[in-house]
């Protein structure tokens, strides 16, 4: 299942920045630093004086002469188009073509005025532009967080190989594009499913009990089948034991719910990185994994991120259409700098989904002595869904929790790391007895252990 998510290719005429729109080049200041030569001799005698002005007025018709050859704005094209989607965190190409209709070869200087989400560098390049062939000039962007992002126009200075005049021009290349979650993950785990599937079937003389109940074919006997799958009237028939094979429920129902609340706005650092995603990028991409896995399973997906209020609802779904709607709504999850509202996110669901179904709840604890409300909350929805609660780690407060001490202020920093890890393994003990399939993840490892519990829940049946 693909997906074709690149932003659209803009192209547009230049126009004139500026008033005025020209200016002198290089050339030009460096034949009048030259004409100041003359005043050594204008210093003895005002004879010089008509030389001097005569060096000035060849100096001025030849930035004249150089201006009127040069292209106008309008003739020169520019063009700017992507190598694929926009992926968070990882690296793309953009792509700038000028092309002018007619007029002498210039050498053209740009500015890509791009959001400072995309680039570490303010994109500035030159290109040598003539009317038999574009120039193009590509660069590299990694963009730094999900959702909308503005693009502004590309800002032009070109002048030609004499480099008396330039003009200075802009074009219009404002456009929006969409940074994505990372689809690649996505893609990896839904193949693999594929693979699992396969090895599947060469196994199945070997099915554990409990795989599942929906029927899928009837085959003779072999040992160690259970004699409750025997079907009689098929035996009666033709006179061996046959029995009935199962496979994993289709067509279940999976949401997603996703905290975006100041819980979830930690960053992490993950070895070959260049900077740190959030716990929420981690979590909106495992959600997409999930996604993907669910709809190449056969069952439906939904999707619910919240903070204080809902910021996005994808009902329960399935198809290539559905999942677009999945990327689209995740990509623009934000983070919020306030407390994410449990209770709402409950209740939301509720009304959406009144038949049994897996709530996979991606959050984390509150630093706060009661019980935290989340944990109330899932246990409610527990009562009638299945309910696979999520705490998405900390490994910095891990790693405090392991080194040794060696003064009294990193004494006080362990003790306290340990003292936290120690009420998230309480609070996690205690959702599993109220009938919460409860589990804490390190941010890097939430995609392949969610689907490896999805997965889990599929073959034991627990739906």
């Amino acid at each position: 299942m693909t997906l074709s998510l690149t932003p659209d290719a803009v192209e547009a005429e230049a126009l004139n920045k500026g008033r005025p729109p020209f200016g002198f080049g290089p050339h030009f200041f460096i034949v009048i630093a030259i004409g100041f030569v003359w005043l050594l001799p204008l210093w003895w005698s005002l004879r010089f004086l008509p030389l001097l002005i005569l060096w000035n007025a060849l100096a001025i018709s030849a930035w004249l002469w150089d201006l009127f050859r040069l292209p106008q704005p309008m003739r020169l094209t520019v063009r700017r188009t992507w190598s694929g989607s926009l992926i968070l965190a990882r690296a793309s190409t953009v792509k700038i073509e000028v092309k002018q209709a007619r007029g002498v070869p210039v050498q053209v200087f740009a500015v890509d005025q791009l959001s400072a989400n995309l680039y570490q560098s303010i994109p500035q390049f030159s290109v040598n532009l003539t009317t038999k062939q574009p120039a193009a000039y590509e660069y590299k962007i990694v963009p730094r967080r999900r959702g909308d992002t503005k693009l502004g126009p590309i800002f032009l200075r070109y002048r030609s190989t004499f480099a008396f005049a330039e003009r200075w021009a802009v074009a219009p290349l404002d456009q929006t594009v969409c940074v994505m979650p990372d689809l690649t993950e996505a893609q990896q785990q839904g193949l693999y499913l594929i693979r699992s599937r396969q090895m599947d079937i060469q196994k199945r003389r070997h099915r554990d009990r409990g795989l599942g109940r929906e029927f899928e074919a009837l085959r003779e006997y072999r040992q160690g089948d259970e004699l409750r799958e025997i079907c009689w009237p098929a035996t009666a028939r033709r006179h061996d034991l046959i029995t009935r094979t199962f496979t994993a429920e289709r067509s279940q129902t999976m949401w997603v719910v996703i905290d975006a609340g100041r819980l979830m706005r930690s960053e992490i650092a993950q070895p070959g990185q260049e900077f740190r995603l959030s716990k929420l990028d981690y979590s909106v991409d495992a959600a997409l994994s999930l996604a993907q896995v669910a709809a190449q399973y056969g069952d439906k997906a939904g999707a619910l991120a919240y903070g204080r209020t809902v910021q996005q609802a994808v009902a329960a779904g399935r198809g290539a259409a559905h999942l677009r709607e999945w990327v689209n709504a995740l990509a623009h999850v934000r983070a919020e700098a306030a407390e994410g509202n449990h209770g709402l996110a409950a209740r939301v669901l509720l009304q959406k989904q009144n038949r049994r179904a897996l709530v996979i709840w991606i959050t984390d604890f509150a630093e706060t002595p009661t019980t935290p409300d989340v944990v109330e909350y899932a246990a409610q929805l527990a009562k009638k869904h299945l309910v696979l609660f999520v705490a998405v780690s900390q490994p910095d407060l891990a790693a405090a929790a392991r080194e040794i001490p060696e003064t009294e202020r990193e004494m006080y920093r362990g003790a306290a790391a340990l003292a936290l890890l120690q009420r998230r393994e309480i609070l996690i003990r205690s959702l599993r007895q109220q009938g919460v399939l409860a589990l804490e993840l390190a941010p890097g490892k939430l995609t392949t252990s969610l689907v490896n519990e999805y997965l889990s829940v599929k073959e034991r049946n627990l739906l």
